[in-house]
């Protein structure tokens, strides 16, 4: 009796292989496994470890919009945290303005996100590598300034109190529907980026990435796929923001300093550049680093004498890390779990790189 040939999720042998998103049973499996644990986790886990999961949902939204735009198509960018800032006081301004409930708000974040995309994606058509992030840079100072003016004539001078969303008179407190709220959005986002990259539009980023004078010689419209990038990249970005808003209740300018950029841009560069499990796996490293320094921290013998260097150490402690990344594992976390699976693929046999004898 003749056996179907299985796709071992490294030889491909159609066109229907590699457009599967499972593709062994293997990972149906793990898939399962997955799912049942993440739907269990909000009713084992404490108030604190809930809030970390959720912070770390809300991070993954960010992580896999940058990824497009920066891992995949290319194109840098240190305005993230503008955007989520936009798509923040979008949600703050029309809930104090129009009373505007969250099915309105959240569209109008995401079309706020898109607007600023086309319009800080213009520069990308003829501004490449620094002079491109720089001119990112000020989406982050414009959006912050006009947020910062608006908490200030308006009165908010600690900045603006968001009622929780409802849904008929039931309104969404709960850190636990909270979970399940922005695990359906991350999930959304992560199947959205995956389909992309899956179709034209995809294949069209990488090649640009890859040069794009190139991918022009072949028929791509390079200006359109950048606009593009920008558009989806920055949209997802700001409904990511207005999602914060309503989770946290509160938006403030501080809440959307530089230094939040520049973790974004850790994310994708810890758990490695071009994958979207990188950007997952960076999202949920970055996010709970800074609660690991202070837990090692309070472990030390006269804790209560580093109280006060927590948040310098947090700071050094980050650099430190993306240093190291950079220069020991610049394929990031995902080069580390794809060395891992490897191994476990090919055991008992040992695999050694090309080149060594």
């Amino acid at each position: 009796m003749s056996r179907r040939p299985r796709a071992s999720g490294y030889f491909r042998t159609g066109y229907a292989q590699d457009l599967r998103l499972i593709e062994t049973r293997t990972e149906r499996s793990a898939l399962v496994v997955l799912l049942v644990a993440l739907m269990a986790f909000p009713f084992l886990a404490s108030p604190f470890l809930l809030d970390l999961a959720n912070q770390v949902l809300l991070a993954s939204i960010g992580a896999l919009a940058l990824m497009l735009l920066t891992g995949y198509a290319g194109q840098v960018s240190l305005g993230h945290a503008g955007l989520m800032a936009a798509g923040a006081f979008t949600v703050g301004i029309l809930v104090k303005e129009a009373q505007a409930p969250f099915w309105l708000t959240l569209p109008a974040a995401a079309l706020v996100g898109a607007l600023l995309g086309v319009v800080f994606g213009l520069p990308s058509l003829r501004l490449r590598g620094l002079y491109l992030a720089v001119s990112t840079l000020a989406l982050h100072f414009l959006v912050v300034y006009l947020g910062a003016e608006y908490e200030t004539r308006r009165g908010y001078s600690t900045g603006i109190v968001i009622d929780p969303p409802a849904i008929g008179s039931l309104a969404i407190t709960s850190g636990r529907v909270w979970y399940f709220i922005l695990g359906l959005a991350a999930a959304g986002t992560l199947v959205l980026c995956l389909n992309l990259l899956r179709s034209g539009t995809g294949r069209a980023w990488a090649a640009i990435r890859a040069n794009e004078t190139v991918a022009e010689a072949l028929g791509i419209g390079v200006a359109g796929h950048k606009l593009l990038a920008f558009v989806v990249s920055s949209s997802l970005t700001a409904l990511a923001g207005a999602l914060f808003a309503y989770y946290r209740g509160f938006v403030s300018v501080e809440a959307f300093s530089l230094f939040l950029s520049i973790q974004y841009v850790a994310m994708i560069i810890i758990g490695g550049m071009g994958s979207l499990l990188g950007a997952i796996l960076g999202a949920i490293f970055v996010t709970l680093f800074p609660y690991g320094i202070e837990a090692a921290l309070r472990a030390l013998p006269g804790a209560q004498r580093y109280a006060g260097m927590l948040f310098a150490v947090n700071y050094a402690a980050f650099g430190a890390v993306m240093i190291l990344f950079l220069v020991l594992e610049p394929l990031g976390l995902v080069g580390i779990w794809r060395r891992v699976q490897t191994y476990f693929l090919m055991w008992p046999f040992k695999h050694r790189p090309m080149g060594r004898r």
